[in-house]
């Protein structure tokens, strides 16, 4: 199999694990429903920031530190899940505030709001260690000693480029306008059943500390 196959391959099995349930799809699709395709696109750019670290960690064979019982390892994992029990206390406190105008996504994202939606996508993404785990896995069957030098570096570029794309095009997907009216008819359900899925994954991650 050449270079390209391989890269395609791979492309499509991370494809898989990038829109697999978990906190960074959970937060883009909540917040791209709520507040329109720019904030979702200013998550997803978030989440890819983090996946830069993660894609790193992952082909350098350090994801073995974190997937062990280390001090790093717990610390981790205890940052990640109080940093996702914050944002499911923020989605259910928004369940019984009323829904603004923005909430919609007719409205633009202003500079400080952008970079506010940034350092959530960011933070949720690069503070799970399953993150690089998974991509640790997943490259592993591609990593081996007949490939050139550069190839890590286009596995992780794999990574972080299908990750951005498909999170954008995910988040703007998600402006349907079917589907932002079933948004307004059920946010404070919506935002309430995102709140406890988050809440959920912050008490798995503390339920598997060291």
């Amino acid at each position: 199999m050449n270079a390209v196959a391989e890269l395609a391959v791979f492309a499509g099995v991370t494809a898989l694990g990038q829109f697999s349930p978990g906190p960074d799809m959970l937060l883009l699709t909540r917040t791209s429903l709520a507040s329109g395709g720019r904030a979702g696109s200013w998550i997803a750019t978030g989440i890819a920031c983090g996946l830069v670290l993660h894609a790193a960690v992952a082909m350098s064979g350090a994801s073995l530190l974190l997937g062990g019982a280390s001090l790093l390892a717990c610390s981790l994992r205890a940052a990640a899940a109080v940093y996702l029990g914050w944002l499911a206390g923020q989605l259910l406190r928004a369940a019984w505030r009323p829904l603004p105008e923005v909430a919609l996504g007719v409205a633009g994202v202003s500079g400080g709001a952008a970079m506010g939606f940034w350092r959530r996508g960011f933070f949720c993404n690069v503070l799970n260690p399953k993150v690089a785990l998974f991509f640790a896995a997943v490259a592993a069957p591609f990593l081996t000693p007949d490939h050139p030098g550069w190839w890590p570096l286009a596995l992780g570029g794999v990574i972080v480029i299908e990750g951005l794309t498909l999170w954008i095009a995910w988040a703007w997907a998600l402006q349907w306008p079917p589907l932002k009216r079933g948004y307004r008819a059920a946010a404070r359900w919506l935002d309430a059943l995102f709140g406890l899925a988050l809440l959920v994954l912050a008490l798995r991650l503390l339920g598997g500390l060291c």
